[in-house]
């Protein structure tokens, strides 16, 4: 069982940055593929960005692309997003992700991943 837990949500104004992190409880994220995905009220869950457990392939929702930055650093077990030049149609719960993947495989899915973080509000005034 993987426990996620995410943090580095908050409440800023349009062009500004944030920074998400997603880290598990008890267990080493070394050879899972990670991804985030992000809900609004009313909304199915979307996907943000996903990175293979090798860190080496990436993949991006086209309405982030140049905007938001995925990264992990396995020594520190935690997987991060880089949230830059944000708008309020941003603003939504971030939700991380994890499943079990080939070193450079990447999930782009809901139904990729079997383990869920609580999620993290992001809120981008305009």
């Amino acid at each position: 069982q993987v426990q996620l837990v995410e943090s580095g949500g908050g409440l800023v104004q349009a062009g500004d940055s944030l920074r998400l992190s997603c880290s598990p409880s008890g267990r080493t994220l070394h050879t899972y593929a990670l991804g985030w995905f992000r809900q609004t009220p009313g909304k199915e869950r979307e996907f943000v960005a996903a990175i293979s457990w090798s860190g080496e392939n990436t993949k991006y929702a086209d309405s982030v692309k140049g905007r938001l930055t995925i990264s992990r650093d396995n020594a520190k077990n935690t997987m991060y997003l880089q949230m830059d030049s944000l708008k309020p149609e941003d603003t939504a719960v971030y939700y991380c992700a994890a499943t079990i993947g080939r070193a450079h495989w990447v999930g782009v899915n809901r139904d990729d991943y079997g383990y869920w973080g609580q999620g993290t509000q992001v809120t981008v005034s305009s």
